[in-house]
């Protein structure tokens, strides 16, 4: 069985747990070492601001967990096109998230077909309303007819 290294299974060094610890305290922490830099460092705070621009560490995260796709977003980060190495399995892997996705569009199409039907229901209802209010004061406006309920004069 041939296994892949890959960096993230070895225990990270010191300063991948630097960047996670700042990253884990929201931007503020980027903010403060941008300024300290630049105070007692000079033109290395170009470099880390350069840093924290180019890699996003400015922006809003709550938590490494929500990087890493489990947050506020509902998506997971599956990975799901780094292959395995396993033929059999990327195979089906991608047959797998073919199907979904054709089984994704199918229900896109359902629902825009169900918003259609219900948005035709409402208005075909709306013109039959209409035109019962349309029709009802044009039965008041005819002449008048005899009632067959009303007592005819002389009986």
């Amino acid at each position: 069985m041939s296994y892949a290294y890959s960096p993230s299974d070895a225990r990270p060094g010191w300063l991948s747990r630097a960047l996670g610890w700042m990253d884990d305290r929201a931007p503020i922490s980027w903010i403060a070492a941008t300024v300290a830099v630049f105070t007692f460092g000079g033109p290395l705070g170009l470099l880390v601001l350069g840093f924290a621009l180019f890699t996003g560490r400015f922006r809003w995260r709550s938590s490494r967990r929500e990087r890493s796709g489990f947050g506020c977003g509902g998506r997971m980060n599956l990975h799901l096109s780094r292959p395995t190495g396993n033929r059999a399995f990327d195979s089906y892997k991608s047959e797998t998230i073919a199907r979904l996705e054709r089984e994704q569009e199918d229900f896109e199409a359902f629902l825009i077909r169900l918003r259609e039907a219900r948005d035709k229901a409402e208005f075909d209802q709306y013109m039959e309303e209409r035109a019962r209010a349309a029709a009802a004061p044009a039965r008041s406006e005819a002449p008048d007819a005899p009632n067959p309920d009303q007592d005819r004069p002389g009986q």
